[in-house]
């Protein structure tokens, strides 16, 4: 059986095609920004970081089965390190814990797909009034490189680099508007939307994301903001207007998933270097 049918069987462990991690972690892009939170911390905060890198990503499917045994060799961690973070991403709402069942991504019923758009609606208007008041110069500017690393991520077919980017920019805007309990917030919503988006979205995988993030940033620049709350909502609107049933395009695959991690086998388990 091969490493890729070993892991459809996530509860069990594959001794022939045992896997390590590499000794410093290489990030997937190129962008020095990219999935930058908890690389540098503990060990949960490590996987903690590319799990949720993978669910901005599309990378991993809503439904998928996070199998802490899986997860701890892929790593190299133990289970109680897998469970920290695996807890940490259920607390933002894009984990299912089950109890005597273990933990899934989490598959947003249509209800809680629109729950979750208004209520991304309600913070995204917060945030640009925000930011519109509070956002330096250095910030913008932040913000401008974002949308360009964005767009290349698109134009050389990196599409999880570019819809991850696309996330990170709203991330980012919560923090040019300065307000601690909307960055929380919007940290989780914005990994739902990427759960939603790979559930629901349509065949139609255009995307201007980009053009639309620079027109708000010109916006926000100039301090207007009537026109900046606008082109949020418009860009909102557009988003939304892609979504339906009947596509999914994620991985459930555990070690696909994360193959950039992974090296050639080595015997035992190697932990992951701070």
């Amino acid at each position: 059986m091969g490493c890729v049918q070993c892991a459809l069987f996530l509860g069990d462990t594959c001794q022939r095609h045992a896997v390590a991690v590499l000794p410093l972690i290489r990030r997937r892009s190129p962008n020095p920004r990219a999935g930058k939170a908890g690389r540098s911390g503990t060990q949960d905060d490590i996987v903690y970081a590319h799990i949720f890198e993978a669910i901005l990503e599309q990378r991993l499917a809503p439904g998928t089965k996070l199998s802490e045994e899986a997860l701890g060799e892929i790593f190299g961690v133990s289970r109680t390190i897998i469970r920290r973070a695996l807890s940490r991403l259920a607390h933002e709402g894009v984990v299912l814990l089950r109890p005597n069942r273990g933990a899934v991504v989490a598959s947003p019923s249509v209800e809680e797909a629109r729950q979750v758009f208004l209520a991304r609606r309600l913070v995204e208007r917060a945030i640009t009034e925000l930011a519109v008041q509070h956002a330096t110069a250095e910030q913008l500017a932040e913000l401008r490189q974002m949308v360009n690393d964005e767009r290349d991520s698109f134009s050389r077919g990196d599409r999880g680099a570019g819809i991850r980017l696309s996330g990170e920019f709203h991330l980012k805007l919560a923090e040019a508007a300065k307000n601690a309990p909307l960055i929380s917030f919007q940290r989780s919503l914005v990994s739902q939307t990427s759960l939603i988006i790979a559930q629901y979205e349509s065949g139609n995988r255009s995307h201007c994301s980009y053009d639309e993030h620079t027109q708000l940033i010109d916006a926000i620049e100039a301090r207007d903001a009537a026109l900046a709350v606008n082109l949020m909502m418009h860009h909102m609107d557009h988003i939304d207007s892609k979504l339906n049933l009947d596509e999914e395009s994620a991985s459930d695959d555990l070690h696909a998933v994360f193959s950039h991690l992974l090296q050639t086998k080595k015997p035992g388990r190697s932990s992951i270097k701070l």
